[in-house]
């Protein structure tokens, strides 16, 4: 498989304008995708945005032509009914003509608890994706769907607008179980991209679509300024595994993620000094930390990213440099795959 680039639109950190604009920069700059956060509220108040997402694809699919598009990722089970997700879903397939892919987890409680529906567990949340799943498949076909499920009940139900081609579907996992279950269900997987035994048992239980995987990364010739940068802006990637996922509120994240600022979680996301060549799995989006919620939206200078090297997708030896400018840091955020697609927390 050959290796391909693409650039993540963080909605936590730009406003809706700004993500259709770095879409469209993206497009100039020769990426072959983009894949864009949906989120309710950003993970701290530092990130400083939210719009909503599928708002924000429309504009996008009319501002560009090329580029590939795809939510990084879309929750379909609490926030949000399936049946309106599949619905959204084939009104942005309809308008990108074919250059959509949807990306679903199993959600955050961050984003999903604002209707004062209970935060299932975690068992709970992947039996309810992958129900929801299913419901989207049935809708995007076009035809009346009547559906009563353990979770979800749909009435005489049809899209008038289904889309014209098949929409694959990116399932994300970072567990064992979840990860068979995107094996099962999905057109391709999002995972950590470096564990081997996720991906075989992706592989086992059936899954043959792309693996994805993101990294965060800070860019600068100042080590110091990007350890700032990091703490400042991007906390939350410190903030481990299920606890991840559990905690209702920005402030909840702002109080945890100082006890994790170790230097492993810099470490993570640092990239100053000579440029490094670094062992990637097959997708690996990177995510990009701004100096601050005013700075520019984009570089003032230079390309968003370049790359310098690439192989196959298995074992790939690649470089990804992003935006770089005469001072600072600026945080940035990138993917490399065989297409577009979309993972998150699960």
């Amino acid at each position: 498989m050959t290796a391909r680039f693409g650039y993540t639109l963080s909605s936590e950190e730009h406003a809706p304008a700004a993500l259709v604009r770095n879409a469209v920069r993206a497009e100039n700059e020769r990426f072959d995708f983009v894949t864009v956060s949906d989120h309710f509220h950003p993970w701290v108040q530092n990130q400083g945005h939210s719009p909503f997402v599928w708002s924000v694809l429309g504009a996008i699919a009319t501002a560009t032509e090329r580029l590939e598009v795809a939510t990084g990722v879309t929750c379909p089970t609490i926030r949000i009914h399936p049946a309106v997700i599949a619905h959204a879903t084939a009104t942005t397939a309809q308008l990108f003509g074919g250059r959509f892919s949807l990306g679903v987890g199993s959600g955050e409680a961050l984003n999903e608890h604002i209707l004062g529906h209970r935060w299932p567990t975690p068992e709970a949340r992947l039996a309810m994706l992958e129900e929801a799943v299913g419901v989207i498949r049935q809708l995007l076909t076009g035809d009346t769907v009547d559906h009563e499920g353990r979770y979800y009940t749909v009435e005489n139900a049809r899209l008038f607008d289904p889309p014209d081609q098949t929409v694959p579907i990116i399932v994300s996992g970072f567990g064992p179980v979840a990860t068979e279950l995107a094996g099962r269900i999905g057109d391709g997987y999002w995972g950590h991209g470096g564990d081997r035994d996720l991906i075989a048992t992706y592989r086992k239980a059936g899954g043959s679509g792309p693996v994805y995987a993101q990294l965060n990364v800070c860019l600068g010739d100042d080590e110091a300024k990007c350890r700032e940068i990091v703490h400042r802006v991007w906390p939350n990637g410190a903030v481990p595994g299920q606890l991840s996922q559990d905690l209702p509120t920005w402030t909840h994240f702002e109080q945890v993620a100082p006890r994790h600022r170790g230097g492993r979680h810099a470490e993570r996301h640092l990239r100053t000094g000579p440029r490094r060549r670094h062992r990637d799995r097959p997708h690996v989006p990177r995510r990009g930390i701004r100096p601050h919620p005013s700075a520019p939206d984009r570089p003032r200078s230079g390309r968003a990213v370049r790359p310098l090297g690439a192989g196959t997708a298995r074992g790939a030896q690649l470089t990804v440099i992003l935006s770089r400018r005469s001072s600072g840091a600026r945080r940035t955020r990138a993917w490399t795959g065989t297409s577009p697609s979309a993972a998150g927390r699960c």
